[in-house]
Formats: C-alpha cells, sequence, structure tokens
C-alpha cells in the first residue's frame, strides 16, 4: 500500500536508539520508553495552501532525517509497519 500525505503533512519513520549503560550494556527500545522524537522522512505533502490558492513549497524532502516535537505526530500503522504522520510546523529541524 502507498501513503501520500497531504497539505503541509509529513510521514516519518520513527528512529529508535538502543541506550547503552555505563558499563556498556545494551538496553533495547521497549514499549515503556519515551516517544521518538527523531525519524526518517518517506513521503511530503504538496504544502501549506496559502490565501491566494498556490501551495508552499515544502522545506523537507524524503530522506531527510528530522527532529520533531515528541508528543505532535499521529502514529499509524501500514502493512505492519510503523508511521507517524506529523505538520511541517512540528518539525523542529533536519539533522545532518
Amino acid at each position: 500500500m502507498k501513503l501520500k500525505p497531504l497539505g503541509d503533512h509529513v510521514i516519518v519513520k520513527p528512529i529508535t536508539e538502543d541506550e547503552i549503560t555505563k558499563s556498556g550494556i545494551v538496553l533495547p527500545d521497549t514499549i515503556d520508553k519515551e516517544k521518538p522524537e527523531k525519524g526518517e522522512v518517506v513521503a511530503v505533502g504538496t504544502g501549506k495552501l496559502l490565501d491566494n490558492g498556490q501551495s508552499s513549497k515544502m522545506s523537507v524532502k524524503v530522506g531527510d532525517k528530522v527532529m520533531f516535537k515528541k508528543y505532535s505526530p499521529d502514529e499509524i500503522k501500514v502493512d505492519g509497519v510503523e508511521y507517524l504522520i506529523i505538520s511541517e510546523s512540528d518539525i523542529l529541524g533536519i539533522l545532518e
């Protein structure tokens, strides 16, 4: 199934990182951890609709790794894969 966001929405695949203790023990990502704040953009919408009827250009593109507000995305599952739908205004920055 192909998923295409509308307007200024972005579809992000969350990036989860394993936590490593001081002694070197790897703690895998578990369900009781905080929500992700980073992800990789997998699809972008056409842009926010302006008052003059045109769409604004999106500032992120497919493949960008982004940071976003922790509680802003909506979680969805497509074909067993978890994705986040987020508004472009909730993206804080692009990781380089």
